[in-house]
């Protein structure tokens, strides 16, 4: 499958709505587009999701490793993918947007705020081609996508000043029907606040989808599957959380799920019964903003009440919040949760942790053996105190985890993390493994 990535020259200029409007201008000229996200976003591909009709692949070199993200790349499926970018184009030690572009031997796209320049746009885009090569890159910045420009004159003028050797592929006309509301943790999802069609398809006209396609091309193809990852069928029912407090999965996690075992989704929120299964999965989520529904559904006392029965239950950060003691809001509304891990959560105006994670398991666990390091991301709003006789799954060889210098509270059979992982790393993998001993 042929693509392009688009990089931004930083954060905050444009890069989900430029994304928005070229799967839409290339869907209107006919093409069928595979999104992809690159980063461990989770909120920027729902929206990716609700334009182009189909999940959008997670492209991450520390979460899934160079193999694991080109086999997540192609196990997508259309005429073109359109992978938008995370922060600016360099920025990132563990894997930027450059670095994903690098290994999958795509071109680059160029996302530039033109609300205030036209030569000077032109110095930009000209700047991040060459510091490819400064860098010692094998990145091919191809063109410009013009965020926020006017047409006439303006676009003229950007169009005029660009080298032969960048190319221009149209512009996203400044107007406030593209823009999306967010809240703590990035944008709202993109079934909350979806953009307008019309608003997208005016911004799709002013785009030149054949010439994107032409820029596009074929992914390098990953070499083999490693052994380290079971793909055989195990004899295994897990129940995978999903609803508006549990939404924040990657496609391969259900794609692997569904592969080796048998799957099953139930609503907390709504107050549906436990499932009957092997193993329970809460994803990460909102649990702070439906914690009264949480509270009073029923669904999280049940839980509690089988995990202390040895049910198996796996929680990654909104997980973990939901399989604590309490959660307090930032209102200072304390809501009871499932009371399955020994820690009271409290949320907070500022963000506690932001980074990539490598955590290393101190004995065998749910998702790791002995010694096993695991690789993943954090990024969360809350904090976790937790009880003086607490016992800590990992150590942290990078990131905060829960304390600083630990991730993963275990209690019963259950382990809840701060740390969100992909199924390129073995940790899904023995997780179904352990439910299936």
């Amino acid at each position: 499958m042929q693509g392009f990535v688009l990089g931004g020259v930083s954060s905050g200029v444009g890069k989900t709505v430029a994304t928005l409007s070229i799967v839409q201008a290339l869907a209107d000229a006919g093409y069928d587009v595979q999104p992809a996200k690159a980063g461990p976003d989770f909120i920027d591909p729902s929206h990716h999701e609700a334009v182009a009709g189909r999940p959008s692949r997670t492209l991450d070199l520390w979460l899934c490793g160079e193999e694991g993200l080109r086999r997540n790349y192609h196990r997508g499926d259309g005429d073109v993918c359109v992978v938008e970018g995370v922060m600016g184009l360099y920025d990132g030690d563990a894997s930027s947007t450059a670095m994903v572009a690098e290994a999958l031997g795509l071109p680059v796209v160029l996302v530039v705020d033109a609300k205030a320049g036209m030569e000077s746009v032109a110095a930009t885009a000209l700047g991040f081609r060459e510091y490819a090569d400064a860098i010692g890159r094998d990145v091919e910045v191809a063109g410009i996508v013009a965020q926020r420009a006017h047409g006439g004159r303006h676009e003229r003028g950007i169009r005029d000043a660009l080298p032969e050797e960048l190319d221009y592929f149209g512009r996203i006309p400044p107007t406030p029907d593209l823009e999306i509301p967010d809240r703590h943790l990035g944008l709202e999802m993109g079934e909350e606040a979806s953009l307008p069609i019309d608003a997208l398809r005016d911004a799709a006209e002013t785009l030149e989808a054949e010439r994107l396609m032409e820029v596009a091309t074929d992914a390098t193809a990953p070499e083999s599957v490693p052994a380290s990852q079971g793909t055989d069928a195990v004899d295994a029912r897990i129940a995978v959380a999903s609803d508006a407090a549990f939404r924040f999965t990657y496609p391969a996690t259900i794609e692997r799920f569904r592969e080796r075992a048998d799957l099953v989704t139930f609503s907390p929120v709504a107050g549906d019964p436990v499932p009957d299964c092997d193993g329970v999965y809460l994803p990460g989520g909102y649990p702070e903003l439906h914690a009264e529904a949480l509270e009073s559904s029923g669904t999280l006392t049940e839980l509690g009440e089988r995990a202390s029965e040895g049910l198996p239950v796996l929680g990654e950060c909104g997980g973990l919040m939901a399989m604590s003691q309490s959660l307090t809001t930032v209102d200072g509304e304390r809501h009871e949760m499932a009371g399955i891990l020994p820690a009271d959560v409290t949320m907070h105006d500022r963000y506690q942790a932001l980074d990539h994670v490598e955590l290393e398991a101190r004995d065998e666990t749910l998702t790791a053996d002995a010694g096993e390091r695991v690789r993943g991301h954090e990024f969360h709003y809350s904090s976790a105190a937790v009880d003086g006789d607490a016992q800590f799954a990992f150590q942290t060889v990078r990131g905060d985890g829960i304390d600083g210098d630990h991730d993963g509270l275990t209690e019963y059979d259950s382990l809840g993390t701060y740390t969100h992982v992909h199924a390129e790393s073995s940790a899904f993998d023995r997780f179904l493994e352990r439910l299936s001993a």
